[in-house]
């Protein structure tokens, strides 16, 4: 079903426009049946839909009059999905033509897409991403397809594909409304991205009505009729589009594609500062936003606008998308009547802006993040390149802070960076904004730029001139080059490019040094926290086990992720032991705090109940003894623990707990439930309170799962409700692996590793994980 290609992009799709307080199935379900686009209703499905619905890789199919499975909207597809997968064959083996043939949601975990869809960077964080495909059917008529991607990573729980199979159902009662009774829209032949042309009126009843220019799916008939202009910038890759009123707006002739000018060439230069302060600030926080500054027409007239709109947020917090309004305002008064400009100020707004923003970042990473998410569109900027010294030679630490078609320019950027700086060493009649025209710049490979020593700290900053002409095909326009200087050593280097020559003006020069001695000092003051993290981690590994022993007739797996608050350190640990006694000792325990004590307390426990293990204590009396030796320790801290022998002649368990969550036994034919093991006070609360002993049995072909609570706490949900959900996910992967294969080791790998998948896609992670998983094999394996 050919449609515009706009409509393939939806505006609203980023996980970003949800708000958390508001979110709820039923919200979502009662939006969903207000939407008058495909696009409309992918996006309010990604706005408004749980928070494990991520977004990226996320598309809707509708039939068309061929039978054929047709790309309609979708959210964070690249180019070459939407060329191999724009249309699908219901027949086929794809997982959108599976679910419409089985009548059922279709699920691909991550095993499954980063082996079938090998370009698997459309995904987040690891790159591995998990898509359920929920077929859209009502009345036993089949519509479309709606295809989404999951932060499970594998593992969705029952009730989770229930509240994808009602909004899905809300998706599909919408769409048969709409293909049954929206008048057509659209006139002549549209084409989409595979090539063929529209004559379908399903699609041109989905699709919004067409401008002189492309018209991205962002405005409703009330925003038209009153005359606004619609924008949508990428964040990401830097693009930005306009419609055609937006547009009129500025007075400017439609650009055939869509694409809107740079903020440079039509804000008012006397507002661009205050522009560029207000966009800081609003990509640093998120959320909505409103500007009002002076456009510039055509013949030298000046118009006033504002600008409204919304930045869109990824479920890391970081902007990805903005959106909204572009509204001409009536000249009410006289122009001299209007307090004065201040570009000074506005200057210096700017800075404080991005000042805050970078004061906000803990690590390099952190400072990478704020320089292109936040520095990078409120200067204009088409791309920024971070490099530091280290050890005296130059390494890039942004080259891949951002993705979209200009990565392979990065690199051909950071060779413009080296080679300029190299310049400016080598010739002191370089002043500062001056660059000779006949700039040389060789094709040296990343390996050969950063084998050369860093330059002293009296470098200055380099600024591209107007008309030097273009250095390669891949040059940018116009480009600054800054040392990046802190403490009177240079730290490292940034190249700041643009898309369209430009001017640097001095107070441009003055605000770009200052930024760069801003971005020093928040460099440095990461990279000290880099390294303590790095020695602090060191302490960590070294009080973990670094292999589990290899036991007869059992598969183990074990698991350690830090905190990312904090030091990124914890007391967390795991233990298994081989006793004197031929059983086999599980132990998991979380040490109060996140801290280098928490971490040193750890191990002194680790070291003590160890020692009263292979003594031959039981567990109750183990825990009982070293909840004595924490208390006399010289600390205020508490810590949970979870001490369980397993015979592996007969699958016997004793066990105690203190305070810790019980573990969970996944039964070999899929069902998984929580031991009930009477529990304790936490180790040095109550040293002089017994442990109760508790007994069960593990038998051949169970695992069992022993976890700490970072594992499954999350603060938008209750703990208990977390518990459920991932045990949900534990029998799913379960029936998906088959008891034959339950056990092995490469099957027991994968959960631990699906375990901590999920983790790692939340926002933040207040406490560190770790897990046990131990298999006991069947008597004939």
């Amino acid at each position: 079903m050919p449609i515009p290609e706009d409509e393939s992009r939806t505006p609203a799709g980023s996980p970003a426009a949800r708000g958390p307080a508001t979110r709820s199935p039923m919200r979502c379900v009662r939006l969903l049946l207000g939407c008058t686009s495909a696009a409309e209703l992918l996006g309010t499905v990604l706005a408004e839909g749980p928070n494990w619905i991520t977004g990226e890789g996320s598309a809707l199919y509708l039939l068309d009059p061929a039978g054929m499975l047709r790309l309609t909207a979708s959210h964070g597809l690249p180019d070459w999905a939407h060329e191999r997968y724009g249309l699908v064959d219901p027949a086929g083996e794809l997982p959108a033509a599976m679910a419409l043939r089985l009548r059922r949601p279709y699920l691909l975990g991550p095993e499954h897409t980063s082996v079938e869809y090998p370009k698997r960077n459309a995904g987040l964080g690891t790159g591995l991403v998990a898509v359920v495909s929920l077929p859209l059917v009502v009345d036993e008529r089949p519509i479309g397809v709606l295809a989404l991607a999951l932060a499970h990573r594998g593992t969705v729980p029952g009730r989770d594909l229930d509240v994808l199979e009602t909004i899905a159902g809300a998706c599909a009662h919408r769409l048969h409304h709409l293909l049954d009774h929206t008048l057509d829209h659209t006139a002549g032949h549209t084409g989409d991205r595979t090539g063929n042309h529209s004559g379908d009126r399903t699609a041109q009843r989905l699709a919004p009505t067409p401008d002189a220019a492309p018209t991205r799916p962002l405005l409703s008939l009330a925003v038209r009729a009153a005359g606004h202009g619609a924008f949508e910038r990428d964040l990401v890759t830097g693009e930005s589009y306009w419609d055609a009123a937006a547009f009129a707006v500025a007075g400017r002739p439609v650009e055939p594609d869509g694409t809107a000018p740079e903020l440079e060439r039509i804000v008012h230069p006397e507002d661009l500062p205050d522009v560029q302060a207000a966009l800081a600030e609003a990509l640093a926080s998120g959320g909505r936003y409103r500007i009002g500054y002076r456009l510039l027409r055509r013949g030298g007239k000046v118009a006033r606008v504002e600008e409204s709109g919304e930045v869109m947020l990824d479920v890391h917090g970081r902007p990805v998308r903005m959106a909204g309004l572009l509204a001409d305002v009536e000249h009410r008064r006289a122009r001299d009547a209007e307090p004065p400009h201040d570009p000074a100020g506005a200057r210096t707004a700017l800075l404080l802006s991005l000042t805050r923003a970078l004061s906000r970042a803990v690590t390099v990473r952190d400072v990478t993040a704020a320089v292109t998410d936040v520095a990078r569109p409120a200067l204009g900027a088409a791309g920024i390149v971070l490099d530091l010294v280290d050890e005296g030679r130059l390494l890039p630490v942004s080259h891949t802070g951002y993705g979209g078609p200009r990565r392979a320019e990065l690199t051909r950027l950071a060779d413009l960076s080296e080679q300029v700086r190299s310049e400016q060493v080598s010739s002191d009649q370089v002043r500062p904004g001056q660059v000779r025209s006949e700039h040389a710049i060789s094709e040296q490979t990343v390996s050969e730029q950063v084998s050369q020593p860093s330059p002293p700290a009296r470098s200055a900053p380099l600024f591209s001139e107007p008309g030097a002409g273009p250095v390669g095909a891949d040059a940018p326009a116009a480009w600054a080059v800054l040392p990046l200087v802190a403490s009177g050593r240079q730290v490292g280097s940034c190249l700041i490019t643009f898309a369209t020559e430009r001017v640097f003006s001095r107070a441009d020069r003055t605000l770009y040094s200052t930024f760069a001695g801003i971005l020093a000092q928040s460099l440095e003051r990461a990279r000290l926290y880099d390294t303590h993290h790095h020695r602090a981690g060191e302490l960590q590994r070294a009080m973990l086990p670094r292999t589990l022993p290899r036991l007869p007739g059992i598969a183990s797996a074990a698991r350690y992720l830090p905190s990312t608050e904090g030091m990124q350190i914890g007391g967390d640990w795991y233990d298994l032991l081989k006793l004197p006694d031929g059983r086999i000792g599980l132990v998991i325990g979380d040490v109060q705090g996140h801290n280098a004590e928490a971490t040193a307390v750890m191990g002194q426990l680790r070291s003590g109940l160890r020692a009263y293990a292979t003594d031959g204590h039981d567990p109750a009396a183990t825990l009982a003894r070293t909840s004595r030796l924490l208390s006399e320790l010289d600390t205020e801290l508490f810590a949970t623990c979870l001490y369980l022998t397993l015979d592996p002649a007969d699958g016997g368990l004793t066990a105690a707990r203190a305070g810790h969550p019980a573990p969970v036994r996944i039964a070999a034919d899929g069902t998984a439930v929580e031991l009930e093991l009477p529990g304790g006070p936490p180790l040095g609360v109550d040293p002089g309170q017994p442990y109760p002993l508790a007994t069960a049995r593990l038998a051949g072909g169970e695992t069992l799962l022993a976890y700490t609570d970072g594992l499954v706490e999350d603060r938008e949900e209750d703990y208990d409700e977390s518990v459920h959900r991932m045990i949900g996910g534990l029998e799913l992967w379960a029936r998906r692996t088959g008891p034959e294969r339950i056990g092995a080791a490469p099957a027991l790998e994968q959960l631990a590793d699906l375990l901590t998948l999920n983790v790692t896609e939340r926002r933040s992670r207040p406490d560190d994980v770790a897990l046990l998983l131990l298999h006991r094999m069947p008597p004939d394996a």
